[in-house]
């Protein structure tokens, strides 16, 4: 999941990120006006966009060829006018029992997976009773200590985000090689 502010240098990182086999970005800018994501989409190669999900200015997945749209809370509705894939971003565990919520996503990302807001025990109840399958995907605190944990419990993926972005500082740096590295020694961890 990119960074929710835009910055310099990141349409050249996404691009290294596909480059090195990321398999699908969400495209999070909350708040933003949407001439910016479409000249961050604009700069992305053609054949990367089919792999971006967008969070907000939906009209850009048509217009760009994405892969599809997430809505950031499940009681969100699709938009009618909408054909195409959608997920959306659960904040609650019970949320993944939904089975209306299943049926109208794509997949599911429980948000705050390894945060201080839960615990083990909590997630591995959630595990044992299927809530947590291949459609649904782990964000917050993802890094590399609990990956195989995620793994273990059945979810269908994981979301990097402040673990990856922190291996950048966008006000600093211009060398985007240690980001990188640290994805390149995720997606082996993955396999």
């Amino acid at each position: 999941m990119t960074k929710p502010d835009f910055f310099i240098e990141e349409d050249k990182i996404l691009t290294a990120l596909f480059d090195e086999g990321l398999e699908l970005l969400h495209l999070y800018k909350p708040n933003t006006e949407p001439v910016y994501s479409e000249r961050l989409l604009s700069l992305i190669p053609d054949s990367y966009c089919k792999k971006i999900v967008v969070h907000a200015h939906y009209y850009l997945k048509n217009e760009f060829g994405l892969a599809g749209i997430n809505l950031d809370n499940e009681h969100d509705e699709v938009p009618s006018s909408f054909k195409s894939k959608a997920s959306c971003t659960c904040n609650s565990i019970m949320s993944l029992a939904d089975k209306d919520v299943k049926k109208k996503f794509q997949y599911m990302i429980l948000d705050n997976t390894f945060n201080e807001t839960r615990n083990r025990e909590e997630l591995l109840r959630a595990s044992d009773a299927g809530l947590i399958n291949k459609k649904v995907y782990a964000l917050g605190g993802v890094n590399i200590d609990n990956i195989k944990f995620a793994q273990e419990l059945g979810f269908g993926g994981v979301v990097l985000r402040s673990d990856l972005w922190n291996k950048f500082d966008i006000h600093k740096q211009t060398d985007y090689k240690d980001l990188i590295t640290y994805f390149i020694k995720i997606k082996k961890l993955i396999g």
